[in-house]
């Protein structure tokens, strides 16, 4: 079954990074970005995340319900299904979950899981995150403790995040906080290990300069090296084997240099949705303005049929959306490397 089991996902970060690579993360929001995500993959013969935001539920779930678990479960089951028919891993995992949501997001699916397990079946999704960046670090690291142990006792992975990624997404606004709360230090990483590391495997989002949404060359200014740094802080007081699996937000735009330099510091995760969900809309424009008149009925002709029929576009919109995801499998790496059938 190619959504991965627990073992099999944690043998995907493994093999990230001992291989010095990453998965792309896509952000999937209906049945057509998900087929268009799997596609990816499996032509680039790259394992990969799904993952599903509070707001993507949300959407998922209908205008008319509005809620964010069940329309992440919605689409959970249909990935499910879905992957079956590829050869490749995916892991599914729920993107910034802040602490106002944790009780209408993260706890169903939890219970989700809970009640998939009980039913012989591996968890709902392999990963989530809780995104405490909103409270201070104390406050962060005991909820997290808390929620890693219930993911613990299902299997599943927590992901964490210290400092704050800038920019906007899904609502939630931070373009307007101080420079330093962008960039984590070497202390914020050494006190997240020894808080987590006792109660299960996690993975970190660490903040260097990171910026959601889309922005020209050289406007967001990316460090790197604090990831080297706060790796280093972690290891020289708790050995190799403490060397933390990270991730990568907010990376639109980002250099190839930055990028990969990235990933020689840890990060074997990097989130992408701003610019798949550009390579997703630019086609349908395209179809639209190429179609214009078969589209829209002008001047009370009859239109063209074929071109209105949503299937017309949005195939077009799947197969954007799948070239921009292999661009970022070779970006990070992972092409042709996937352990599907090898665990």
């Amino acid at each position: 079954m190619p959504v991965a089991t627990p073992a099999q996902y944690r043998a995907m970060l493994d093999a990230a990074q001992k291989g010095g690579y990453a998965y792309p993360a896509i952000n999937v929001t209906s049945i057509t970005t998900i087929n268009g995500a799997l596609r990816a993959f499996a032509e680039a013969k790259s394992d990969g995340i799904i993952q599903v935001s509070t707001g993507g539920g949300e959407f998922a779930s209908g205008t008319s319900v509005k809620d964010a678990a069940f329309g992440a479960i919605v689409l959970a089951e249909a990935c499910h299904l879905l992957a079956e028919k590829y050869d490749i891993l995916v892991a599914l995992h729920t993107d910034h979950c802040h602490p106002a949501k944790v009780e209408g997001f993260l706890k169903p699916l939890l219970q989700a899981s809970r009640e998939r397990i009980a039913a012989g079946k591996g968890p709902l999704f392999q990963s989530h995150m809780f995104d405490g960046s909103v409270v201070d670090l104390k406050e962060n690291l005991e909820i997290s403790k808390e929620l890693l142990k219930e993911c613990a006792e299902l299997d599943i992975i927590l992901e964490v995040e210290a400092g704050c990624v800038g920019g906007e997404e899904d609502g939630h606004d931070t373009s307007g906080l101080p420079a330093d709360k962008l960039y984590t230090t070497p202390d914020d990483m050494v006190q997240v290990y020894e808080a987590l590391s006792p109660i299960g495997r996690f993975l970190f989002a660490a903040t260097f300069g990171n910026v959601h949404g889309s922005y020209k060359p050289g406007a967001v200014k990316l460090k790197p090296s604090i990831l080297r740094d706060g790796q280093k802080a972690v290891m020289d007081k708790h050995g190799a084997a403490a060397e933390m699996d990270l991730v990568f937000h907010g990376g639109s735009g980002t250099s190839e240099s930055d990028l990969r330099e990235t990933l020689d510091y840890g990060v074997v995760k990097m989130n992408i949705d701003t610019d798949t969900q550009y390579a997703f809309t630019r086609p349908i424009v395209t179809h639209i303005c190429q179609n214009i008149e078969g589209v829209l009925k002008i001047d009370n002709e009859v239109g063209d049929k074929k071109t209105y029929d949503p299937r017309s576009y949005l195939k077009k919109a799947e197969a954007g959306l799948c070239e921009r995801m292999k661009e970022a499998c070779n970006d990070l790496l992972s092409a042709g490397k996937t352990i599907f059938g090898t665990v």
